[in-house]
């Protein structure tokens, strides 16, 4: 199974890189997760803007791939604006168009990214976006700060059980 994992964010250090290449790893047996950065992509500015060679290519690895892994950071409520601009050119090539996707996010805080990922939903199910998720579902790692050991894995047992349970519920949703 390939899959792609979306850096909702342009910092140079983010945890949701950090989970997705925990992921990449931890799940590498039952698929293969290649992490795509929107810090290559420029800033959608003008709907009649054409493309870029870089977004082409965001675009067509997404198309391939059997799902996508988005991770968001959570700023101010909602996502930050490069993963807003990079979803803009998404629904310009139309790449996300009933594709599979699980939204999990990585943040300081105790309530993890869950205004972010609910803001993350209703843009996914835009018409012009129309991507399909996980009815109900979410992944929030919370204190994420303190949630990786110096190898990046996981610390806590039962963190890395909830992660577990929803890949496999996500790699079914995929196959169903």
């Amino acid at each position: 199974m390939k899959l792609v994992g979306i850096v909702g964010t342009n910092a140079d250090f983010s945890l949701n890189r950090k989970l997705l290449q925990f992921m990449q790893k931890h799940f590498a047996s039952q698929a293969e997760i290649e992490i795509l950065e929107i810090k290559d992509l420029e800033a959608f500015l003008d709907p009649n803007q054409a493309p870029s060679q870089n977004v082409k290519t965001f675009s067509d690895k997404i198309k391939a791939a059997d799902g996508v892994i988005i991770s968001t950071p959570e700023y101010d409520h909602t996502i930050p604006a490069p993963l807003a601009s990079a979803l803009e050119w998404l629904s310009q090539t139309q790449a996300l168009k009933f594709k599979k996707v699980l939204v999990t996010g990585a943040s300081y805080g105790m309530l993890g990214t869950l205004r972010a990922q609910e803001h993350l939903f209703q843009i996914l199910h835009s018409p012009s976006l129309s991507a399909i998720t996980m009815p109900g579902k979410e992944f929030l790692l919370r204190r994420a700060s303190e949630a990786f050991d110096d190898n990046g894995n996981l610390k806590d047992a039962n963190v890395q059980a909830e992660l577990d349970a929803y890949f496999a519920e996500f790699i079914s949703f995929i196959n169903a």
